[in-house]
This record gives C-alpha cells, structure tokens and sequence, in this order.
C-alpha cells in the first residue's frame, strides 16, 4: 500500500525471540510449549521468597551468536535489570532484562524490497539485542468473562532485538522481520513458530510530511504473531496517523493491539517511558562475562547464514539473485532444495529444481497452507519426478500432473507414470507421421502458413499436441513441424517469419 503524498513513516521493530533452551533463563523449569497451564513454573519463576535466579549459560551462548552474525559488538560483560511493572501474567512485578549494558550492541542486516529490475536494497542498523525473561499468557476465552493465567511461559529465554527507526514503509518492515526470522533459524537458537508465540514483533510507527526531519509522536502496535498481519497492522496504522493528523488531531503516544477480524489497530492502553519501569540492577545476579576465547570458540562455529548462501548458490549454481534469495529465505527451504540437488546427482539440475520448488511446490504449500516441512511430495519425490523431466520421459506439463498426483499420495512418479500412461513420446518417427496426419487435413491452413500467416504455427502444434494426448516431445514436434511446413512466406511475408 502506498503512503499519502506529502507524508512519510517512520518504522522501527522490536523482535522478541525465544530461545530453544530446554529450560528456563534463570530456572531448570521445562520450555516445552503444550504443556497444561501452569504446570511448568516453578518457585523461581513464581518469585517465591527464599529463591534465588541461576543464569542459563546457553542462553548467553545463543544471544551472542546472533550477535556475531549480524556482526554487531559482543559485550564481553553484560548485566542484568529489574523493569516494574503491574501486570497479572507477571508474577513476581518484574521482568528480569538488560538495560544499561546488553549483551549486543549495533550490527546491520541487509534486506531486499520488491524483485527485478524494481528492487530496491537497503541496510537496517540494529541498536541492541538484550537477553531477558518472557511473562506468562493471559488467556481471555472459555472463562466467563474472566481471564485465566498460563505461567508456562513465565522465565522463558528471549532475545528482544530492536532496531533503529530506519524502514519507511510496510514492505520493509515485513522484508527485515523476514531476515531476522530466517537469520534465528540457520543459527538453530529459535525455532520461529509465530503461532505459537515463539517469534513476536512489536513495530514502532511515526509518520511526517516529507522533508521534516524531526520525529513524530510513534505508537507500539504489539506482538503481531504473522507476516501478514505485520504489514496489514503497519499499513493501518500509519493511515490513521496521517487521516488524524490531517482532520486536526494529535497522535498519542500509545500501545496498540491489531485486530486482524476488524482489518484495524486499537488502543490498549497509554504508552509507558522508561523511568515509568523504575529500572535498577538485579542485585541477585552477577554481571555475564564472557572470555575472549569463547567468543572466538563461538565465532568459528557460526553455520553459513541466509547471504552467504544465496551468494554461494548464484556463484555454484549459476541461479539469479532472485531464485538464490527465494531458495535461502528460509533455512527449510535451503534444506529442501540441497537434498533434491544430491538426489538427482550427477544429472541434478538446480535451476529446473529452484522453478520447481519456488513455482508449483510453492504454490501448492501456499494453498493448503503448509510449510516445507510438511511436503507431501518429499525432496526424494521431486528428485525422481525431476529426472524424468531431464532424461525427457515426462514433458513439464506432463510432469505437473504427476506432481498433483504425487501431493495426492497416488504413489512414486515410475509407478504414476506407468499407471496412467503419460510417458512422452520422442520417436521422431511417431512424430512425424502425427505432423503429416494433421497438416494434409489442413492444406488451406499449410497455405496461408506458407503465404506468412506464422501465428497458424500455434494452431498446428495445439492439434498435433491434441492427437498426441499431451505427450509429444514439445521440441522435437517444434523441430519436424518447421522442417514439414517450410518457410513462412517467401521473403517473411506479412505477418513476420516464424
């Protein structure tokens, strides 16, 4: 959606990402999502008196690998805080994070709006990523009118990585959240389930007439828990500002819930400062200190990240910037695509698997509304329904349909081919008696061909096509149909040569 001439936003996002711990931040209490309400929380996670938080080290461990990745400064000391404040899934009214010293600070990520020749490049600079508890889950259905309270979540680890207000539209907030969410998985610290609460976004919104460089008033619309609704929210939001604006009124400084039935944003409640949380050191828990050579121990053991991916595969595989992108985007995806590459071997070929991945798997997945993961046609399938592409057993719009009936669990692509009889035809010999066929029972047409009308080309194949149920090899058929009709038109007649 376009902003309103004369005006622009101004967007910054806050991701909370929960660690894939097995247990809690600051307890041995489970991080398994499912379990019954309240059934894992305990005494340090209610802050019961007498109990002391105890700091889990792969915590540390993860944050600082995303901070090495996105190449921002590692603190070799961190320290923790304590933020006030009154809320029912909050049990001990405060939330244990980091304020004053973040375990990173800075790093950039480079995203990509829009494809071709219209993509626009950009780099968004990240102010810090800060280690800090998850509250529990305030759950507002089946109860009565009253609310009930989940502490599961209570302790859980989480990443809160904000950035600089630096993206000027919906697509770009959507495109960098996109790059984090790839970034968590490859580093194998975050799962990213958004459904389940795993990977939130927070955006902060403001908008100004152009030219003004001056901030303007922002609101918080929280924990959107989908790309979608991500972009519908900021999109929303930054015509309500500007509509406000315009008609006389002031924005407030606000948090906002988006309700995605309603297509709209909605107050939730005033927004707080900082000096409102009455942050002070947690005088419970040391300051982190990390030695030199763990960090370089973590450093070296950093996977291969979403662009050096797509750098590789473009350099390897001969594929666009495009596809590489696409393929990368998301670590399953990548997954996919290699395992499809090695199970063709020697005859893999990776721009017909990116087409068919990015295109009629992707589309298919889209529909049902499905991730990678939970192909029905598995990266082996492909990988045989793709050799009888190469090795011209199959036609593409042949192989579609072997593919539809592959999602259908109608068996492998040998046994559907065979049962339906789909094999291609690539006897030239067949082919060429099929051409003879159909051009003597068109001399009038085979004429005006010859005379320059070469759109009749189009004709002749669908026909040929049609006698051959679908199956004749398209190439070959173009090849003996050229050498049977002629030339079109003496000197390219009228309508051009074929």
């Amino acid at each position: 959606m376009s902003i309103q001439a004369g005006w622009e936003a101004v967007i910054g996002l806050e991701i909370h990402t929960q660690l894939a711990t097995q247990s809690k931040i600051f307890s041995g209490a489970a991080t398994a999502f499912g379990a019954e309400p309240n059934s894992q929380a305990c005494a340090v996670d209610l802050g019961l008196p007498g109990v002391l938080p105890v700091l889990n080290a792969e915590a540390v461990r993860m944050a600082a690998l995303f901070g090495l990745a996105v190449g921002a400064e590692v603190a070799l000391e961190s320290t923790f805080d304590r933020k006030n404040y009154f809320y029912p899934d909050l049990p001990k009214g405060y939330q244990i994070s980091q304020l004053a010293q973040p375990i990173v600070v800075g790093g950039t990520v480079a995203i990509r709006v829009g494809e071709g020749g219209k993509a626009v490049e950009k780099t968004i600079h990240l102010t810090r990523a800060h280690l800090e508890e998850d509250a529990g889950k305030s759950l507002h259905e089946d109860f009565a009118g009253m609310t009930g309270i989940d502490l599961n979540r209570a302790g859980t680890p989480l990443i809160e990585i904000v950035s600089e207000p630096e993206m000027s539209s919906a697509a770009e907030a959507v495109a960098y959240a996109r790059k984090i969410h790839a970034m968590v998985q490859y580093l194998g610290i975050c799962d990213g389930n958004m459904q389940e609460g795993s990977f939130r976004v927070d955006a902060n919104v403001s908008v100004r007439r152009c030219g003004d460089t001056a901030l303007g008033t922002r609101t918080e619309v929280k924990n959107v828990n989908s790309f979608r609704f991500l972009e519908r929210a900021i999109d929303y939001e930054i015509n309500r500002q500007i509509e406000l604006i315009e008609d006389g009124g002031r924005v407030q400084q606000q948090t906002r819930l988006y309700d995605p039935d309603n297509d709209e944003t909605r107050m939730m409640r005033t927004k707080e400062a900082a000096d409102d949380y009455r942050y002070f050191p947690d005088p419970d828990l040391l300051p982190v200190i990390i030695a030199p050579e763990t960090l370089r121990a973590w450093q070296a053991s950093l996977p291969e990240l979403p662009d050096a991916k797509a750098a590789r595969y473009q350099a390897s595989y001969g594929l666009s910037n495009y596809d590489a992108m696409v393929l990368t985007s998301a670590k399953q995806t990548a997954a996919f695509f290699e395992q499809t590459l090695a199970a063709m071997g020697a005859a893999g070929d990776a721009k017909l698997i990116a087409n068919w991945v990015t295109g009629a798997l992707a589309a298919q997945l889209n529909k049902e509304g499905l991730e990678i993961n939970q192909s029905p046609v598995s990266a082996d399938l492909l990988a045989q329904l793709l050799l009888r592409v190469v090795d011209n057993t199959l036609s593409n719009k042949l192989a579609k349909e072997v593919f539809d009936a592959l999602w259908a669990g109608e068996g492998t692509p040998d046994a559907i081919i065979d049962a339906r009889g789909l094999k291609q035809i690539t006897d030239t010999g067949a082919i060429e008696v099929m051409v003879a066929g159909i051009l003597a029972e068109h001399p009038d047409k085979v004429a005006e061909y010859r005379r320059g009308k070469d759109k009749l080309f189009g004709f002749f194949v669908g026909l040929v096509m049609k006698a051959a149920k679908g199956k004749a090899n398209p190439q070959q058929l173009n090849d003996v149909l050229k050498s049977s009709l002629g030339p079109c038109g003496e000197a390219g007649g009228e309508e051009g040569t074929q």
